[in-house]
């Protein structure tokens, strides 16, 4: 999903920040459906604003410059819905992991090991993350996405368990 969209969808749930929207994007899972950085959720902040999909207030803070905070208009929500109306762009999965163990066979065991681990110890890390998250109290399509979610890392973590011996015993082909 594109970035205006997960701001729209973001703020449809109340007024925020970048800052918060940007937490909320690593926090509350919304790292699962798309790239969030500060240098795009501004801009498309800023290109909302200007199409009227959300508006803008100014709150001053004491020796701190004041924050910008965001609210949907009734524009937004209609462009939101219109979105998710539309047909959804095709799920994506890239995976810096997945690509280097098409070349595991070139690598040490060693290193390979390391990866595994690396791997395994952050999709646990994101496991929990999503379980804290479902703690909350939560909309049933958020629920939904959040188990969904869930069940992705638990299952990479099954795969891991089955087949890591496998790879982690290789022998590694000499370079040419």
């Amino acid at each position: 999903m594109d970035v205006r969209t997960i701001c729209l969808g973001i703020l449809v749930r109340g007024d925020a920040t970048g800052y918060e929207i940007k937490k909320t994007v690593e926090e509350d899972g919304y790292q699962h459906f798309a790239e969030a950085s500060f240098g795009s959720i501004y801009p498309a902040l800023n290109r909302l604003t200007v199409e009227g999909l959300v508006s803008v207030r100014a709150e001053a803070r004491e020796k701190r410059p004041d924050r910008k905070i965001y609210t949907i208009t009734q524009a937004g929500r209609r462009a939101l819905v219109a979105s998710l109306m539309g047909p959804l762009p095709e799920d994506r999965h890239r995976s810096a992991f997945a690509f280097a163990m098409l070349f595991a066979d070139l690598l040490p065991q060693e290193r390979v090991g390391q990866m595994l681990a690396a791997y395994a110890e952050h999709t646990e890390e994101k496991l929990t993350q999503l379980r804290l998250a479902a703690a909350k109290p939560r909309r049933e399509g958020e629920r939904f996405a959040n188990g969904l979610g869930q069940a992705a890392y638990a299952a990479i973590l099954d795969y891991l368990r089955v087949h890591r011996a496998k790879i982690e015993t290789h022998t590694p082909q000499a370079a040419e």
